[in-house]
C-alpha cells in the first residue's frame, strides 16, 4: 500500500516522471525471468498484462491531469478507486525489480500461476480487497484535506521533483519520495502515526546527505503522515541540531559522508567483514570532526560561555548535551 500512496501523491505534484522506474523495471524483469525459466507460461503472461497495466495507468494519468492545481488533490470516488487498483497492481510488479523473492508471494503472482489462461488486466485489477482499495483512497483525501494540500495550492508542477536519485545512489540505492522547493518529503502510511522510529529519522538525514553537489538545494527535510493528514518538517539546521550532529556544515558533513560511502571494500547496504572492520573503524576516526577548546564536547558548538570561572572550563554547552555523554561515551563515540 505504500507504494501505492507515494505513487499517488507524487502524482498530485506533478507528473513530469510518469509511472515510477521501479514499475516500469519490474515488468521488464519478467521478461528476463520467462528466458531463464522456460518453464510455465504464466511469467509471459504476467509481463503482457503489465505492460497493459502501464498503458492504462498512463493514460488515465494524462487524463486526469493530477497535477492541475485548478482541481482538488482527492478526485471522485469511482476515479480514486480505479487509480488505486491501478497503483495497487503497479506495485506487485515494482516489487519483482526492489525484491524479486518476495514478488512469488503477491496476489498478482499467485493468480497467474492459479489460473494463466484466465489472467488478464480485468483480473488483476480485481486482485486488490475492497477494504484495500477504500483504505488507499482515504489516505489520499486525509493528506489532501491537510497541509500537504495546502503546499500543492502553493507550488507549481515545475517546483517539484518525484523519485529523485542522488549522487550517493551509486554505493546504496536509495530514491526520495518528492522534493518540492527545496523541500524534501516522505511519504509514510504507517498505522502507528505517535511513532517516529530512528529508520525514519536517518533516512530522511541520509537522502539530504547523498546529495553531495547540492543539486536539489535542499534545505528542509519533513514527512507526511498520510493516515493523520500531518505535515512534520524542519530546517535542515534545526534538524542536524535536534540529532546532536557534530558537523553542523551541510557541505562539510556530505564531504566525510561521500568519503565514508566510497571506502574500498565497504558498500553501504553490507555489514563490513571482520578483516574490514580496522579499516573502518579508523575511517570513522579519521572523519570525525575535531572539538576546540570552548566548544561542546558532545555537539562540538562553540559555547556562549565557554568558562564557568576562574580555571574552570565548561565541557557542556546545556543540560541536555551533558545527560548524553555517558550514553556516547559507553558506546565509545566520546573519550
Amino acid at each position: 500500500m505504500g507504494t501505492a500512496i507515494d505513487q499517488r501523491l507524487r502524482f498530485a505534484f506533478t507528473q513530469v516522471a510518469g509511472v515510477d522506474a521501479a514499475t516500469v523495471m519490474g515488468v521488464d524483469h519478467l521478461r528476463a525471468t520467462a528466458l531463464a525459466l522456460g518453464e510455465h507460461a504464466a511469467w509471459e503472461v504476467m509481463e503482457t498484462v503489465g505492460r497493459q497495466l502501464l498503458e492504462r495507468l498512463r493514460a488515465t494519468i494524462s487524463e486526469l491531469q493530477l497535477d492541475d492545481r485548478g482541481r482538488p488533490l482527492a478526485r471522485t470516488e469511482e476515479e480514486e478507486e480505479h487509480l488505486a487498483r491501478l497503483l495497487l497492481g503497479a506495485a506487485w510488479y515494482a516489487l519483482n525489480f526492489r525484491n524479486p523473492v518476495a514478488f512469488p508471494l503477491t496476489p498478482l503472482c499467485k493468480a497467474a500461476f492459479a489460473d494463466t489462461g484466465a489472467f488478464t488486466l480485468t483480473t488483476l485489477l480485481a486482485l486488490p480487497h475492497h477494504d484495500l482499495v477504500r483504505d488507499t483512497v482515504a489516505q489520499v483525501r486525509t493528506a489532501g484535506s491537510g497541509p500537504l494540500g495546502q503546499l500543492r495550492r502553493a507550488t507549481v508542477p515545475e517546483m517539484c521533483l518525484p523519485g529523485p536519485t542522488f549522487d550517493g545512489s551509486a554505493y546504496v540505492a536509495a530514491d526520495a519520495d518528492l522534493i518540492v522547493d527545496g523541500l524534501l518529503i516522505d511519504f509514510k502510511s504507517t498505522r502507528r502515526t505517535e511513532r517516529f522510529p530512528l529508520p525514519m529519522i536517518l533516512q530522511l538525514l541520509g537522502y539530504t546527505l547523498m546529495d553531495f553537489a547540492d543539486r536539489y538545494c535542499i534545505d528542509r527535510v519533513g514527512v507526511c503522515l498520510t493516515r493523520a493528514g500531518a505535515l512534520i518538517t524542519w530546517p535542515i539546521e534545526d534538524y542536524l541540531a535536534l540529532l546532536g550532529a557534530r558537523r553542523r556544515n551541510l557541505t562539510e558533513l556530505r564531504a566525510a559522508f561521500q568519503q565514508l560511502l566510497a571506502y574500498t571494500g565497504c558498500r553501504a547496504d553490507d555489514d563490513p567483514l571482520p578483516e574490514e572492520l580496522p579499516g573502518v573503524e579508523q575511517l570513522l576516526a579519521d572523519l570525525a570532526p575535531l572539538i576546540g577548546l570552548g566548544c561542546c564536547r558532545v555537539c562540538a558548538q562553540p559555547m556562549a560561555q565557554p568558562m564557568l570561572g576562574p580555571g574552570r572550563a565548561r565541557l557542556y554547552c546545556s543540560s541536555f548535551c551533558r545527560g548524553r555523554a555517558p550514553s556516547l561515551r559507553y558506546r565509545g563515540w566520546l573519550p
